[in-house]
């Protein structure tokens, strides 16, 4: 998959929580065309810390391997989807 949303959060963070459903909803709608990881930063502080992921949540779109766009906080789900689609091939 060439683009990818990488979805770094933890299990006791507030705004993350909030962003878990709206996540979810990306991950079906854009099947096909982004692939989701969501990444524990507590379980997987060494892909947080590989990425300088320093708040959560912080999501980062990944273009054929690439950083191309990185958001801190809770983000519209409508911001978040036209931010991925203007990355898709």
């Amino acid at each position: 998959m060439a683009t990818e949303l990488l979805d770094f959060h933890a299990e006791w963070c507030g705004p993350c929580k909030v962003m878990e459903p709206i996540i979810d909803q990306i991950k079906t709608e854009l099947a096909g065309q982004v692939e989701v990881k969501k990444i524990d930063v507590d379980n997987e502080s060494d892909v947080a810390s590989q990425h300088g992921v320093m708040s959560i949540p912080t999501f980062i779109i990944l273009k054929d391997g690439t950083e191309v766009e990185r958001f801190i906080g809770s983000q519209p789900k409508d911001d978040l989807v036209k931010k991925i689609q203007a990355h898709l091939s």
